[in-house]
């Protein structure tokens, strides 16, 4: 998450959790702005990019899990110390979007090299920014923003993750990379099918105006 509006504010069950809002509030009370902590998404997007792209080790796919969720940590708390924290900004907007979308195609398009097809990792990069595309032209005509849909962020990042827990036990049996492949088939197809929902309901909403 970035600097928002309530109305344009993802609904996250983990913001009303005690560790979240502790974090936030001991982040507010520091120098570190709402913007840099949504940068640091990017750089926890691409330490996790680097390591699936240049090492098959067991290890370094854990950690490139890890680097997922960090990464969705930086998501969740850059909004809370925003919002919650009183540190928004009027340029709070393009950071709640850019480094998303700048993170999300990292990952997934080194995955895609990883498992032997750019082409899916590119195609699931490409479904994925067209989802939040979606959502934000909604906010842009007038209406609430949509996060609905199979395939939303936190699932996106959460079956990627599943993916290289799998990935790191396959590779102690075998070279092959199905863990991977199966993610990024998922993760490309149900967005494809989040970004058809959100425009078959962003459609009725503006017809229904």
């Amino acid at each position: 998450m970035g600097e928002e509006e309530d109305a344009s504010r993802r609904p996250i069950a983990s913001r009303s959790s005690s560790w979240a809002i502790g974090m936030s509030a001991w982040l507010a009370r520091t120098g570190v702005t709402p913007n840099s902590i949504s940068l640091f998404s990017i750089l926890f997007a691409g330490i996790g990019a680097a390591l699936i792209l240049f090492t098959t080790h067991p290890i370094a796919m854990v950690c490139a899990a890890i680097s997922v969720q960090m990464r969705l940590v930086c998501n969740l708390l850059d909004g809370m110390v925003a919002i919650e924290g009183g540190k928004k900004t009027k340029s709070g907007a393009i950071y709640n979007e850019f480094p998303d979308r700048i993170a999300d195609s990292l990952l997934l398009v080194a995955a895609g090299y990883a498992c032997g097809f750019a082409w899916l990792g590119w195609l699931a990069a490409l479904f994925a920014a067209l989802t939040a595309y979606i959502r934000v032209f909604g906010g842009a005509v007038g209406l609430p923003q949509d996060f609905s849909g199979i395939m939303a962020k936190q699932r996106r990042m959460a079956v990627l993750t599943a993916g290289l827990v799998a990935q790191s036990l396959e590779t102690l049996i075998s070279a092959s990379h199905w863990s991977l492949i199966f993610a990024s088939v998922i993760i490309a197809a149900g967005s494809f099918v989040t970004c058809i929902t959100r425009t078959i309901s962003l459609n009725r909403s503006l017809e229904s105006l």
